[in-house]
């Protein structure tokens, strides 16, 4: 299947676990190069644009590493409710203020991708709207206790007990909370360099 989708190694900018296995799991010949960068970002970026915004800049900081017969792959996720933006959490107290605002809510995870090589580049962004039920103080704290969540855009994640406790509802893609749309990544790998034909 990996053969099928593209005969180029896809090297990850990214150490995210979660990101590792959709790849794997959708059929990605991968590799893992972790990525330390400065993820502050002007406010004068439009809100649904910062994580694509931030994934060219990991792309712009790793691609120099990668060999010409390899494509790198960038992508940062953020959580959006009204006007506020929600990356990882610097410690409890922040986790605790995330979650607390986004108790009782719907909200926006916004994934920005950046796919390249030496040659050319596409990004684009994955969208969710995620419906959560109403947490109370006790579940907020145990759930930061227990899951530490301090790597985590909106201090959560789907794939945990909030996910199947306290998610009602999603719209567009489950895969793109978890971290990667990977649907858009598969259409994007598939038509980077017409790798792959299918009829």
């Amino acid at each position: 299947m990996r053969q099928y989708i593209n005969k180029r190694k896809i090297v990850l900018a990214s150490g995210s676990p979660r990101r590792k296995s959709l790849l794997e799991e959708a059929g990605f010949d991968i590799e893992v190069m972790p990525l330390d960068i400065d993820e502050t970002f002007s406010e004068e970026i439009p809100l649904e644009l910062v994580a694509e915004h931030l994934a060219n800049r990991k792309a712009d900081a790793g691609l120099h590493l990668i060999a010409d017969n390899k494509i790198l792959l960038a992508a940062d996720s953020v959580v959006v409710l009204g006007d506020r933006i929600f990356n990882k959490p610097a410690d409890f107290n922040d986790a605790y203020r995330m979650l607390s605002f986004l108790s009782g809510k719907r909200h926006t995870v916004y994934t920005g991708v950046c796919v390249a090589d030496h040659q050319r580049r596409m990004s684009f962004t994955g969208v969710s709207q995620v419906y959560m039920r109403e947490l109370i103080d006790a579940e907020v704290r145990w759930y930061i206790e227990q899951y530490k969540p301090y790597d985590k855009a909106g201090s959560y994640a789907v794939q945990e007990w909030i996910g199947l406790c306290k998610i009602s509802a999603i719209e567009g893609s489950y895969a793109n909370i978890m971290g990667l749309p990977t649907d858009l990544v598969y259409e994007a790998i598939r038509h980077f360099d017409d790798a792959l034909s299918i009829g």
